[in-house]
């Protein structure tokens, strides 16, 4: 199970930060992110943490989103700087984690994040 937690509004230019806590230890899951999705549009990766450590972003958000991990609290942080109107969307917790048969997707409660020009 994944808890979401922030969002809210914010103005061009502010900052929020999203976290998203996992039921399960971080070096179980074999994939832990955000996505979005706006107003009629596909939902779409955001920032990712792959077991590895690596960190993926989408090029819209790079230099100005960060990803950490909190695995004291079982947890990924999304710090959102420099917020764009363009971020405005409903944003999903995202864990991949790995089963005998196959990959398994779970998602959070979507939390909305609102960024007024």
């Amino acid at each position: 199970q994944l808890q979401a937690s922030g969002g809210g509004l914010a103005q061009a230019g502010g900052s929020l930060r999203l976290s998203c806590t996992a039921s399960r230890r971080l070096f179980e899951i074999n994939d832990i992110g955000w996505y979005r999705q706006g107003p009629g549009e596909e939902r779409l990766l955001v920032a990712d943490s792959r077991i590895s450590g690596r960190m993926n972003y989408a090029d819209s958000v790079k230099g100005r989103f960060t990803l950490s991990r909190d695995v004291a609290k079982n947890a990924v942080h999304l710090q959102m700087n420099s917020l764009k109107p363009e971020d405005t969307a409903v944003y999903y917790c995202h864990a991949e984690t790995l089963s005998a048969s196959g990959p398994v997707d779970s998602w959070g409660q979507g939390t909305l994040v609102t960024v007024s020009s």
